[in-house]
């Protein structure tokens, strides 16, 4: 298909965009095809700073910390569970209060992400990192210290605040470094260092739990500890301001938009312009900052005025305007879903496997979590690589001429509305029923399917309706999804103890299947609701960032 860019007036709209180039011009085919291209987005800059050119090295190892953080902090979360048990044992603290901690928990990790949000921005990305581990460090000793129901709930504040730089933090740094047509790949690997702390994290620590449970507050204290040595002196700051390279950037043609264009001109630290004939008008010179510059504690942002604390607090306020986007509810509810169902069934786990007619141990509860990380695996390669291929595709398709709307990846997410509904009924009605090997662990591996995709693909959606707001889409998500885990948290032994195990999850299997299908109004107002808001989103970022 050879379409001409300039036969298709595509309309100015944040989500729709052209991510493919159409160039008889173009002397090396890319992985795409004859005579097409990638097109970079956001614009590559000329500066050795801009995270986009980083090198390959750089990028892995600064991806590698924020994907480790992400994994630590979600198993740390959900690792309380596995001790419990013990708890209700050797200090009489019974799981209604344990259960109202995890509640606590989800509340807590909602509410410092908003509250924390302004961070970023103002002050740069790593004092937020590094203030969360330190209440990882803290919240994780006082678990261990636990004696009163009191200290049961208050460790677990400290234990949400330091998992609130996984809510959205890290999806901004990831955004800093990769480009937009990697966003769905780069997603699906956030979500499977989600999945893996989430699933294998309550694994481990019910294996520490079997010997001494004070342990899996002590390890968690340990690897807090060690972290944040590691973060202070290797993590990089990635906050950049790309505006004041306006004028020196790269140009977009499709001569220098090869696939992996970044990756295969990059021996150095940064990305060249190799075109003899292009010049670069007004350039700013941008010297490569020292180790020191790149890692200190605080990179102000160049609008900052003062200590930035009265704009914290106007940026903080401006941020809830982000409520009012339809995508943010809509993502916020996929992922939030995913949390919810969470606290029904390890709640089971924990709660029925114990007995006949299975007779599980603490070690092989814990291997329950095994099948759903499996399924969540194959959900984040399906709703990670395979959504930005199937992006791809779109946008090649006749007519499209190359461009990308935001809600194609949405069609992704219409099979996991039917098999995370089948998961959820078909784990708890083999737990009520007393079902054995496989069926009820066919469940769980559905229902990891739906976890790994469903969040992913929401998120993505999000990231490309919205492309400069992805900090205050994420806070929102956040705030959305967290509130949804408390409620659901609250409730879950309740509903169980008066519905029944199979009803109990046949209810929140049409819930599933409910809040999922909302992606079809979503993919057929979705661009109605951008239009809508465009205005919108363009006055939030003229009041967040001035210009």
């Amino acid at each position: 298909m050879n379409y001409s860019e300039n036969n298709y007036e595509h309309e100015e709209l944040a989500g729709t965009q052209r991510i493919i180039t159409y160039d008889p011009n173009i002397e090396t085919a890319t992985l795409l095809g004859e005579k097409t291209s990638i097109r970079l987005i956001p614009d590559p800059t000329n500066s050795p700073n801009d995270p986009l050119n980083w090198s390959k090295w750089r990028k892995y190892w600064h991806s590698t910390l924020v994907l480790f953080v992400t994994g630590f902090t979600a198993a740390i979360a959900n690792d309380a569970g596995s001790a419990g048990d013990a708890i209700d044992k050797d200090l009489s603290i019974s799981y209604n209060v344990q259960n109202t901690a995890a509640g606590v928990l989800f509340l807590t990790i909602g509410l410092w992400t908003l509250i924390a949000s302004p961070m970023p921005h103002l002050w740069g990305r790593r004092i937020q990192y590094l203030i969360c581990l330190l209440c990882g460090v803290g919240g994780s000793i006082w678990f261990a210290l636990i004696r009163t129901k009191a200290d049961t709930i208050s460790s677990q504040i400290f234990v949400g605040a330091s998992e609130a730089c996984s809510e959205a933090l890290v999806q901004l740094s990831l955004s800093d470094l990769f480009f937009q047509h990697q966003r769905g790949g780069v997603l699906g690997v956030y979500i499977l260092a989600t999945s893996i702390g989430t699933f294998l994290g309550p694994l481990v620590a019910g294996y520490i739990a079997a010997n001494n449970w004070q342990w899996v507050g002590w390890w968690g204290a340990i690897i807090s500890g060690g972290t944040l040595v590691v973060f202070y002196f290797g993590l990089e700051e990635t906050a950049f301001d790309r505006e004041a390279f306006n004028g020196t950037q790269i140009p977009n043609n499709p001569a220098q938009v090869q696939l992996e264009y970044a990756e295969k001109k990059e021996p150095k630290d940064r990305v060249r312009d190799q075109s003899p004939s292009t010049s670069l008008p007004n350039e700013v010179v941008d010297p490569p900052k020292t180790y020191w510059q790149r890692i200190a504690l605080i990179t102000p942002s160049p609008d900052m005025v003062g200590t930035g604390l009265v704009q914290y607090g106007q940026r903080l306020l401006h941020t809830m305007r982000v409520f009012t986007f339809p995508a943010v509810i809509y993502s916020g509810l996929q992922w939030g879903a995913q949390d919810a169902w969470l606290s029904f069934y390890l709640t089971v786990e924990e709660d029925n496997w114990y007995d006949p007619p299975w007779n599980y141990s603490d070690a092989a509860v814990s291997i329950m979590n095994v099948p759903t990380l499996i399924g969540a695996i194959i959900g984040c390669i399906y709703g990670g690589w395979f959504s930005d291929v199937f992006v791809r595709w779109m946008a090649k398709r006749p007519g499209r001429n190359g461009i990308s709307e935001a809600e194609d990846r949405l069609w992704l997410l219409l099979p996991s509305a039917l098999l995370n509904p089948a998961g959820l009924i078909l784990f708890g009605i083999g737990s009520g029923e007393g079902w054995l090997w496989p069926r009820p662990y066919v469940g769980l591996g559905l229902i990891g399917f739906g976890w790994g995709c469903a969040g992913d693909l929401s998120m993505a959606y999000l990231m490309d309706a919205y492309p400069d707001m992805v900090l205050e889409g994420m806070v929102g998500v956040a705030v959305v999804n967290n509130l949804m885990a408390c409620v659901f948290t609250f409730v879950a032994s309740i509903w169980i103890s008066a519905s029944g195990l199979s009803n109990t999850f046949i209810a929140i299997g049409v819930l599933s299947f409910f809040f999922q299908i909302l992606t079809i109004p979503m993919m057929y107002w979705g661009k109605a609701c951008r239009r809508w808001t465009a205005g919108q989103y363009k006055r939030y970022l003229y009041l967040r960032d001035g210009r």
